[in-house]
């Protein structure tokens, strides 16, 4: 009898310190998650905090001590917006053309990658798979690669100094990744879709406009996102194809203040901040689209 009566303790026991090594597993493994996610957040929120801490600054000094400025300063802020320095006198130009290559990049990536994955995955035309693999091919050369030869192409073409060289280029660069993004959010549309319009009489371009885009909402939004930003942060090319100050974008334009023996780099962070605002600000009204599209969940088959 006492040994039956202990077999159900030593199990319960048993049981007990089992569940307490889960917990403790569970809890070094959340205390672990904790410690990694703020020095991750520490490490991201660092040189963003110096950006803002040398904007501040009236004189723009790099190696300040001190975590705040002593007397904080929106000088370099104001000088931004009213073009008040000498590095800033076309910033509001410059800015227009940082919008208007993001916008051109956007919008021919979106155009190029959705018809030709349409193309490839709805109407089936011969072949399509070498397109999409041939095209994805082209991010085995590095980018930084290819830049005198674009450069070349382009002064043969009489695009040298043109904002539109690097609207070429980068369209370039974005349409591929475009047409993999969607071909791979296409699969989950079902195809009876298209079927059930062909029947009603609609025309290939009728269901594009009509049915396909509309269905590839999220992913157009990821896309866009992506070829936007690509655009707004790119430097190379346009360093190397853009030489006036007319022509210029902002990200050129910065470079343009370490030319300076004492570079004023309190306006150099402000002008920064500033620029970085609109993408910021995209990304986060269209942060839930970007994910549906990126992990194809926004439609069910």
């Amino acid at each position: 009898m006492s040994t039956i009566t202990a077999d159900p303790r030593l199990a319960s026991m048993a049981s007990t310190r089992s569940r307490r090594a889960v917990r403790r597993r569970r809890y070094l493994g959340n205390v672990g998650v904790l410690v990694v996610s703020v020095l991750l957040v520490i490490w991201t929120i660092v040189p963003i905090y110096n950006m803002v801490l040398i904007s501040l600054e009236p004189e723009g000094d790099v190696f300040n001590s001190h975590l705040w400025p002593k007397v904080p300063s929106l000088e370099s802020f104001w000088g931004v917006l009213t073009e008040g320095h000498w590095y800033l006198e076309h910033f509001w130009h410059q800015f227009a053309n940082s919008f208007y290559m993001g916008a051109m990049v956007t919008i021919l990536t979106l155009l190029f990658g959705s018809l030709t994955s349409f193309s490839i995955g709805r109407m089936r035309i011969r072949h399509g798979w070498l397109v999409s693999n041939c095209a994805l091919l082209t991010y085995v050369i590095p980018a930084s690669f290819l830049a005198i030869p674009f450069y070349r192409i382009m002064q043969n073409y009489g695009l040298a100094n043109n904002l539109w060289s690097v609207i070429a280029a980068l369209v370039a660069f974005a349409t591929p990744y475009a047409i993999f993004v969607f071909q791979e959010y296409g699969r989950s549309i079902p195809i009876e879709v298209d079927e059930s319009a062909r029947i009603d009489g609609a025309s290939p371009f009728q269901i594009y406009r009509r049915i396909y885009l509309p269905l590839m909402a999220p992913a157009l939004v990821a896309v866009g996102t992506y070829a936007l930003l690509l655009a707004w942060n790119e430097f190379l090319y346009q360093f190397l194809l853009l030489s006036s100050k007319s022509s210029m974008t902002v990200p050129v334009a910065l470079a343009q203040f370490l030319n300076s023996d004492q570079s004023p780099w309190n306006y150099m962070m402000a002008t920064a901040i500033v620029y970085a605002v609109p993408p910021v600000a995209i990304y986060y009204a269209f942060r839930r689209r970007m994910t549906a599209g990126l992990t194809m969940g926004g439609v069910k088959g």
